[in-house]
């Protein structure tokens, strides 16, 4: 599992992180990624974050995100999937999130790779803390995204 998730306060360096994905497998013609990224504000207000604080439980983020790649592995032809998601306090422009898949073909890469964001996106166990000028709130980082989960013929599990 330690291979395939990592939860982490650390940054990551895409390159080395595709380097060990691809590592001598011959079979890989695609490798997909999606790195999301921390941006300034929350809906409708530009500027608004100045920070946010993201937290997990240990074993269990872990723990949910691996099954999700299992499904994943099990639903599309991939060979191999990576996710690396930072906690701790980020700023603006900090990158938070990796999603890597390889396969033999693109269209798996790029459908394996939008779905496992889907799910991080909207049911993977972090809390987040956003810092604004009118002081800090706490935010459920599983924003319920019904529709992002519905094409993929999944319920979301905190609707």
């Amino acid at each position: 599992m330690g291979h395939r998730v990592s939860i982490q306060s650390q940054d990551f360096d895409l390159s080395q992180e595709l380097q060990t994905l691809r590592l001598g497998d011959q079979r890989v013609g695609a490798v997909c990624s999606f790195i999301g990224t921390v941006r300034d504000r929350s809906p409708g207000q530009a500027g608004s974050i100045r920070s946010m604080e993201l937290e997990h439980y240990p074993g269990m983020t872990e723990k949910a995100i691996d099954a999700m790649i299992d499904l994943a592995m099990a639903r599309f032809d991939i060979f191999g999937a990576r996710v690396v998601h930072r906690v701790g306090v980020l700023q603006p422009l900090d990158q938070i999130v990796l999603v890597a898949v390889t396969s033999a073909h693109r269209g798996e890469s790029f459908q394996a790779c939008e779905f496992l964001m889907d799910y991080l996106k909207t049911q993977a166990p972090f809390w987040k803390k956003e810092q604004t000028p009118q002081g800090a709130r706490w935010v459920d980082a599983r924003v319920s995204d019904d529709q992002a989960l519905a094409r993929w013929g999944i319920k979301a599990a905190n609707g």
